[in-house]
C-alpha cells in the first residue's frame, strides 16, 4: 500500500512552519537567546517549549519499545485524531467508517472537517462485523476507527477480526487504545511495523492519571509521523504538560501499582453489581469502567445524582439501551456506590 496516495494533495506539498526552536534546537545550552521574541525575565515558563518534546518521547520509547521517529504527541488524543483527519481526508469528498457504539469524538471531528460518516454497528456481542465493514468502504473511504478496548462497551475486539480489517481496508486504520493499560490483550504496537496503514493512539489520561494535562500519543510508521509533524502546530504541547508527563513516566512503578488496584476494584465492583436487584446484565470489562444494563437507566441515573453520585447514562447509544457506565473509583468510592445502589 502506498500511503502517499492516501494523502490530500495539498498535504503532499505543504511545508512545515519552522519555529525558532526548530532552527536552534538546544534550548538548554548556555547561550543568550534573543531569537524567538520571548520575554527575557525568568518565570520558569518564559521560553517556548521543545516543539519535538524530545525528553518525553525518549522516555516513551523505553516504556513502549517504539522508535522515537514513530511517535507524535498532541494536546490530548483529540488533537492527534484531528491531525489525522486533516492529513488524509478531503473535505466534502472523503468518508470515514465508525463502529457504534463507540467514542463520540470520531463523529464530531468528521463533522468538523466536513467528512461523511459511514457507520457499521457492532454485533450483539459488541464485536465488529468484518464483512459488512469491508463492503461498506469505497474509493473515498480514508479512515476506519477501531476503539479497543471499546468505549462504552469496555471489551477488546477479537484480534483476528481486527487484523482482517487492517489487511482488508484500503485506507488508514486507527486503533484507539486509550484503555489498553487495563487490558490483558496485547497492544497493537507490537504489530505496528507489519502494517503501513496502521495508526495506534494512546493517552496519559487514563492509567497514568493525567487527564488534566491533555497529552495524547500517536504511534505510526515513520512516514505517517513525518507527515503529521508537518501539519501540527509548532508548540502544541506546552512546557508544563511536558514536565508533568516526564515526571509521571519516570514513576512507572507507581503507575503499575495503581493499575493493579483499579483491576482489583473492577473485579470487586462487577461482583457487587451482580447482587443489585435492578441490574440485569454486567458486561465483561477490559477497561477502567464497567457497563451494566439496568431496569430503567434514566430513573437510576437521576436517583444516583440525587444521592451525590455521578455515573454516565449511555442509554441513548446503539445497543446500550438502559445501560449505565460506572468508572472504577477508589475502594471507598466503590463501597459508597454499592451501598447507595442497595438503598434504591
Amino acid at each position: 500500500m502506498n500511503i502517499e496516495n492516501l494523502l490530500r494533495d495539498n498535504i503532499k506539498t505543504i511545508k512545515a512552519y519552522s519555529s525558532a526552536r526548530d532552527e536552534y534546537k538546544d534550548a538548554t545550552a548556555n547561550m543568550v537567546f534573543i531569537d524567538a521574541n520571548e520575554n527575557p525575565f525568568q518565570t520558569s515558563v518564559n521560553r517556548y517549549p521543545d516543539p519535538k518534546q524530545s525528553k518525553v518521547k525518549e522516555r516513551i520509547t523505553k516504556i513502549k519499545n517504539v522508535s522515537k521517529s514513530q511517535i507524535l504527541l498532541g494536546n490530548g488524543s483529540d488533537e492527534v485524531l484531528d491531525l489525522v483527519f486533516r492529513a488524509f481526508c478531503e473535505p466534502n469528498q472523503d468518508n470515514v467508517i465508525t463502529l457504534p457504539p463507540t467514542y463520540g469524538m470520531y463523529s464530531v471531528l468528521a463533522d468538523l472537517n466536513a467528512i461523511e460518516i459511514k457507520s457499521v454497528q457492532l454485533d450483539k456481542s459488541f464485536e465488529p462485523k468484518v464483512s459488512e465493514i469491508l463492503s461498506t468502504q469505497n474509493e473515498d473511504s480514508k479512515l476506519l476507527f477501531i476503539c479497543s478496548p471499546n468505549n462504552p462497551t469496555a471489551n477488546s475486539f477479537n484480534a483476528d477480526k481486527v487484523e482482517e480489517l487492517i489487511k482488508g481496508f484500503n485506507g488508514i486504520v486507527v486503533i484507539d487504545e486509550a484503555y489498553i493499560d487495563f487490558s490483558n490483550h496485547e497492544s497493537w504496537l507490537s504489530r505496528l511495523n507489519d502494517f503501513p496503514n496502521l495508526i495506534v493512539t494512546q493517552t496519559l489520561s487514563k492509567a497514568y492519571g493525567l487527564a488534566g494535562i491533555r497529552l495524547g500519543i500517536c504511534f505510526a510508521s515513520e512516514y505517517i509521523i513525518s507527515v503529521l509533524n508537518k501539519i501540527k502546530p509548532p508548540y502544541n504541547v506546552n512546557q508544563l504538560t511536558q514536565d508533568k508527563a516526564l515526571e509521571r513516566l519516570n514513576s512507572i512503578d507507581d503507575v503499575n501499582q495503581e493499575i493493579n488496584m483499579v483491576l482489583k476494584e473492577r473485579h470487586q465492583l462487577s461482583s457487587e453489581l451482580s447482587n443489585i436487584s435492578f441490574v440485569e446484565t454486567i458486561f465483561p470489562s477490559d477497561a477502567n469502567f464497567v457497563l451494566a444494563k439496568v431496569d430503567d437507566a434514566n430513573k437510576r441515573y437521576t436517583q444516583l445524582i440525587e444521592k451525590g453520585i455521578v455515573v454516565r447514562n449511555r442509554t441513548t447509544q446503539p445497543l446500550c439501551e438502559n445501560c449505565l457506565r460506572f468508572t472504577v473509583g477508589t475502594e471507598e468510592e466503590n463501597k459508597t456506590l454499592i451501598k447507595i445502589l442497595n438503598q434504591l
